[in-house]
């Protein structure tokens, strides 16, 4: 989800991108994708960036519909906070799977009710 609260503050204090990065300690491109809502803002990051522009947090803060998947190989038995991978992923993208999933439950219904149909047909 796009910060547009976060972006209008930004401008208003005529920030670029390049700035706000910079008081974060990361790259323009990883504050642009922040801004896109294409990764999570800490609550640290929204801290600082709130007493930067001079703002409350409340104020430029938008909260993130991105599904958080933790996708960790625990065929083992054991447990090793190193193997937990955490993927942000759009909420639009997990629908558009979601939709595709339903659509081939149904194709596999169908392939069933041929099958039953031609042993029918068969015997």
């Amino acid at each position: 989800m796009v910060k547009n609260k976060l972006i209008a503050a930004r401008k208003e204090k005529n920030m670029t991108q390049n700035d706000m990065a910079e008081l974060l300690f990361i790259s323009q491109s990883q504050y642009q994708r922040r801004e896109c809502g294409e990764i999570r803002i800490s609550d640290e990051e929204w801290d600082r960036i709130a007493k930067f522009l001079g703002k409350e947090i409340q104020d430029i803060k938008e909260e993130d519909n991105i599904t958080t998947i933790n996708n960790y190989d625990n065929c083992s038995g054991t447990y090793a906070a190193g193997d937990n991978y955490f993927y942000n992923i759009p909420e639009f993208l997990m629908k558009n799977q979601q939709d595709y999933i339903e659509m081939l439950k149904e194709e596999i219904k169908q392939l069933k009710e041929e099958i039953t149909r031609m042993k029918k047909e068969d015997n």
